[in-house]
């Protein structure tokens, strides 16, 4: 029997007018070739120039000026290799040096999609029945680079979602790389990524037990600098370079709302986009709670898992995840520990579902397969669609099934609290599938989630429609756990 599901109608769809002002750089020659033409230029000429971009451009970005600055900093050694004194160039040829290294990029132009939802943190002044929620969205642009976006919203009594207004602006993040590393961690996360020890051995023995971030960035320099470098070497190097640069932490400023702060791809992992984070309120065994979230970072031809935690939406710490099980896609964490352990779900082999326990949230191994394809719309592959929700009667785990023509569906497990190895029951047919006007998108036939949660005795499942825009559906809670406890 299907358990019924009512789509609500809101969209929230790709807005191609929400830009972010990016760092621009066209390689050494032509930057130095466009420098140039700038230093010809009398200082007239680059006040007025400078003055026509920021009429054009400053209403766009909050701060344009101060991301101008920064952007002429990212080239001054190009600028000092060129014979010029960077400490003598006026502030506004600096300036305009730094637009011409900055480009628009449309966060959302291609697609909207693979929402996750938790509680707010702040449920003040609301009435009975209401929630605060906040939303995390999928939001893609040209060159499918992904990254992170929010939207804060209410559900009312009924399991309406009132959307709180954008900001204006996007406000991207300061960042901090992290300075000290663990020499053992760092190595295991070497093997795992299946780089050769004959190439990372003559860096990795000059250095500590704790090693500073400064450190390996200079030797590594040094060895991609060796004019004879074989290219299978400087991949390994390069790669290296990558994962030390995977560790750090963002700090938004507290005058931006929440829907202007974006997490855009910051480290070379990330490059090509940060995928599907699952983001889950997680309470401590000393009831203190924190937002954490698992993503992939892809940089074009390596996935790396990724965990990123904060307790306020402004300050984000950023970690890469460790262990065999730490592969592949589709890790989801529980939103509080088992018998002492964190608890993890994956799907590492790209099929079936898997269960972790850890005394780190970094750190996995010995996953343990709990589900596997069975029934037709998902003998492709199986896995979750966001963090377990716990209920009196068990985990409930929102999973996605890939059937024939690639077809993604969403359907539904149950499983022991104490044990959540222990599976109690499983949906027979979806309990969602893509209806005829959800069929078209960026990737036809796919409904997909990241996360749910429980409001007003019902599951409040935001979903994406093929890949481009997103919705939410609502389930009444005790119908779905009932048809789950007697689907055996």
């Amino acid at each position: 029997m299907r358990i019924p599901v009512i789509r609500k109608d809101i969209i929230f769809a790709p807005d191609a007018k929400r830009v972010v002002a990016r760092y621009f750089m066209n390689g050494d020659e032509r930057t130095q070739n466009m420098v140039a033409r700038i230093m010809l230029l009398t200082e007239k000429q680059v006040i007025d120039t400078l003055e026509h971009t920021l009429r054009e451009f400053a209403r766009r970005h909050r701060n344009i000026s101060k991301i101008f600055f920064s952007h002429c900093e990212k080239i001054r050694s190009i600028i000092e290799a060129m014979q010029i004194d960077y400490s003598t160039l006026t502030q506004e040829r600096k300036m305009l040096i730094g637009s011409y290294c900055t480009m628009e990029y449309s966060l959302e132009s291609a697609a909207f999609f693979n929402p996750s939802i938790i509680e707010d943190l702040d449920q003040s002044d609301l009435e009975e029945g209401q929630k605060r929620v906040i939303i995390s969205f999928r939001a893609t642009g040209e060159g499918h680079i992904s990254s992170i976006v929010f939207r804060r919203g209410i559900l009312d009594k009924n399991n309406e979602l009132k959307v709180m207004k954008i900001g204006s602006h996007i406000d991207k993040a300061e960042i901090e790389h992290k300075t000290l590393y663990n020499k053992q961690r760092f190595l295991m996360k070497l093997r795992e990524m299946n780089i050769s020890d004959k190439y990372s051995h003559s860096i990795m023995q000059e250095l500590p037990q704790e090693f500073e971030y400064a450190i390996l960035q200079n030797l590594l320099n040094d060895a991609l600098n060796d004019p004879t470098i074989s290219h299978s070497r400087k991949t390994a190097l390069e790669e290296i370079v990558w994962l030390s640069d995977s560790f750090y932490d963002i700090q938004f400023k507290h005058d931006s709302d929440i829907t202007e702060r974006v997490i855009f791809p910051i480290s070379e992992s990330e490059s090509r986009g940060i995928e599907d984070a699952r983001f889950v309120r997680f309470i401590d065994d000393d009831n203190s709670e924190r937002i954490m979230a698992t993503y992939t970072a892809y940089n074009g031809h390596v996935i790396l898992p990724k965990l990123i935690s904060t307790e306020d939406f402004y300050s984000f710490r950023v970690m890469p995840l460790y262990g065999t099980g730490a592969q592949n896609k589709n890790l989801a964490l529980f939103p509080r520990k088992i018998k002492g352990k964190y608890a993890m779900l994956s799907r590492i082999d790209g099929v079936n579902n898997y269960l972790m326990f850890s005394d780190r949230p970094t750190q996995w191994n010995n996953p343990v397969i709990i589900q596997e394809p069975k029934y037709t719309w998902e003998f492709t592959q199986i896995g979750n669609c966001g963090s377990p929700l716990w209920t009196t009667e068990g985990w409930l785990v929102i999973t996605h099934g890939v059937g024939a023509m690639r077809r993604y569906c969403i359907g539904a497990s149950l499983f022991d609290l104490e044990d959540p190895s222990k599976e109690i029951g499983r949906l027979k047919e979806p309990l969602l599938s893509p209806l005829e006007d959800e069929r078209e998108g960026y990737v036809p036939n796919v409904v997909y989630s990241c996360g749910s949660i429980i409001h007003n005795n019902s599951l409040i499942l935001p979903y994406a429609v093929s890949d481009y825009s997103s919705t939410y559906g609502v389930v009444n809670l005790a119908d779905l756990l009932f048809a789950l406890k007697n689907s055996k």
